[in-house]
């Protein structure tokens, strides 16, 4: 329930204070008093967007605070699952600096907007006049009838379902457009792996096959050097190890004289054995070494496979080549994965579309039942409201395939005169027709939601005398189970509230100004005898107010 709002520094208003002691609250004032500002502030503090053309002083920030009693109210869920406390009474507040920077608090812990939001669909209904026009709109009928039928919560989870699936037959799409892609693609990426594959690259393998060619190219020239290496150090009687030799001699015959002389001999000693070895190794490979073509077109032919692989992927080393393989193996990979996605996301469809079908079969019998009821009710109702013989029906068409209303598009369809056909509620009903109908099923849902508080911004729009009488007590009725604030301009409605606001506006020297004030008793006959007549209220206005007040 709505305990306290105050506003400060807000379009007309520079300071407001108000309290709503419960059951049925009534604001009246002149037509651009200020009426409308109370819930524009209530609105801002509730989560709606704020802009800064709204501060009545452009150098003070703006805050609007919304005190609420919760008790009884099943929102334990809420507060554990956003990290909050929860106390019997909030308070929410809304600060708006000169600047536009925005700041939501409840119970003083700072909150985003959607906090706000969330809570506020939870603890209050605000009925604009422009909400009357959604009666014309197919999701707020099913809305109306969801909420009668108490399959809100069943709703809630098939349309978190059916988004769910709508997202995964997106995905599916794409994976599948991938897929149509990759077929065309996967036959050339194969072609380039075998290719590969079968050239059999191997790091350091373009230098080593270089050097193989240069050296097969030359084989005869190389062998010829190597035996004249060869006979150079161990061929003839004058070869080098024969000199060696004779030097090493010479050198141990004077080593044990110094270690100067032992290092030398040493040193020619280690050439020497070098040198010996060295010529083993030249003789070896001088044997091993001829001409042979065979394995020289081997080695160029692999080769020339390899400078092709490098030209066609303009890469200049064979570890950039491997580099190629291994993109194009995880393309493969990736190919082959598709499949398998797929799959995954096949079955998750056909699982999230059975439990949507189940959910909006569930649906639509559920709905299906609670139109008689409404239809009952909402004609009763309106009847009392002086349209005796309307006619209202509730046309639920089946669909072929899930939508986001399930198997199921509701239409509202009203006649208000004996005889008259059927049809859409936006061809036949008047202004005044829309705001009893809406009125009715307000209600209704009163009895079915747990809302606790409940606000109409003229609700008695097109209406008057009798009709307007019938009102007051449909909402005096309401304001028995549940806080119901209300703006009017009707006297028959103002007169049925327990508690009444006055909203007026006041001129200083620089600028107008709007209040609000809680009207006593006599204020409050004054006030409606205002409603009742033009200029100064009459005497006869002002019995006529006792008497509506008394009533």
């Amino acid at each position: 329930m709505l305990k306290r709002l105050y506003i400060s520094n807000f379009a007309l208003i520079n300071e407001m204070d108000v309290s709503f002691p419960g059951k049925l609250s009534i604001i009246t004032g002149e037509t651009g008093a200020g009426k409308s500002i109370f819930l524009e502030a209530l609105g801002l503090v509730l989560g709606k967007r704020a802009d800064t053309a709204a501060l009545q002083n452009k150098s003070k920030k703006c805050v609007i605070e919304a005190e609420f009693e919760i008790k009884g109210l099943d929102l334990q869920s809420f507060f554990s699952d956003n990290e909050l406390d929860q106390d019997s009474v909030i308070i929410l507040r809304r600060e708006i600096s000169a600047e536009g920077k925005s700041r939501s608090f409840l119970n003083d812990t700072p909150v985003g907007l959607n906090i706000l939001k969330l809570l506020s669909e939870r603890i209050i209904d605000i009925h604009s006049q422009h909400q009357t026009l959604l009666l014309n709109q197919s999701n707020f009928q099913l809305e109306i009838v969801d909420a009668f039928a108490g399959s809100l919560d069943l709703y809630k989870n098939y349309k978190i379902n059916f988004n769910k699936l709508n997202q995964l037959n997106a995905s599916l799409k794409t994976l599948q457009a991938e897929e149509a892609q990759s077929k065309k693609e996967l036959d050339y990426y194969r072609f380039l792996f075998n290719e590969l594959e079968e050239a059999d690259v191997v790091k350091g393998q373009l230098k080593q096959l270089e050097e193989e060619s240069l050296s097969l190219e030359n084989a005869e020239n190389i062998k010829s050097t190597l035996v004249n290496v060869s006979h150079a150090i161990n061929g003839g009687e004058a070869n080098m190890l024969v000199s060696l030799s004779q030097l090493k001699q010479q050198l141990q015959l004077i080593a044990k004289f110094g270690a100067d002389f032992k290092d030398f001999y040493e040193r020619v000693n280690s050439v020497y054995i070098e040198l010996k070895e060295l010529s083993g190794d030249v003789e070896n490979t001088e044997a091993d070494m001829s001409f042979d073509q065979k394995k020289l077109d081997e080695v160029n032919s692999k080769l020339d496979k390899l400078n092709r692989l490098l030209k066609k992927h303009s890469v200049n080393t064979d570890e950039e080549l491997l580099n190629i393989k291994k993109g194009i193996e995880e393309k493969l990979t990736q190919f082959s994965s598709l499949e398998i996605q797929i799959e995954k996301a096949a079955k998750q469809i056909a699982q999230i579309k059975k439990e949507c079908i189940r959910e909006a079969e569930a649906l639509s019998e559920t709905r299906k039942k609670s139109v008689n009821a409404i239809e009952t009710n909402v004609k009763e109702l309106l009847s009392d409201l002086s349209i005796p013989n309307a006619n209202f029906k509730i046309q639920i068409s089946q669909l072929s395939e899930l939508s986001l209303t399930g198997f199921d598009n509701i239409q509202f369809l009203f006649s208000a005169n004996k005889g008259a056909a059927l049809n859409e509620l936006h061809k036949v009903a008047s202004g005044g027709e829309l705001s009893r109908l809406m009125l009715s099923l307000k209600s209704l849902l009163a009895t079915k939601k747990e809302l606790p508080t409940i606000i109409f911004d003229e609700i008695d729009t097109g209406v008057s005398g009798d009709v307007a009488d019938k009102i007051g007590a449909i909402l005096s009725r309401m304001g028995k189970s549940m806080q119901v604030v209300t703006i009017t301009h009707l006297p028959q409605i103002a007169s049925k509230g327990s508690h009444h606001l006055f909203v007026y506006k006041k001129d200083d020297d620089e600028k107008t100004l709007s209040f609000i004030k809680e009207l006593n008793k006599e204020e409050r006959v004054t006030e409606i005898a205002k409603m009742l007549s033009t200029g100064n209220p009459t005497q006869s206005a002002l019995k006529n107010a006792k008497e509506l007040l008394n009533a």
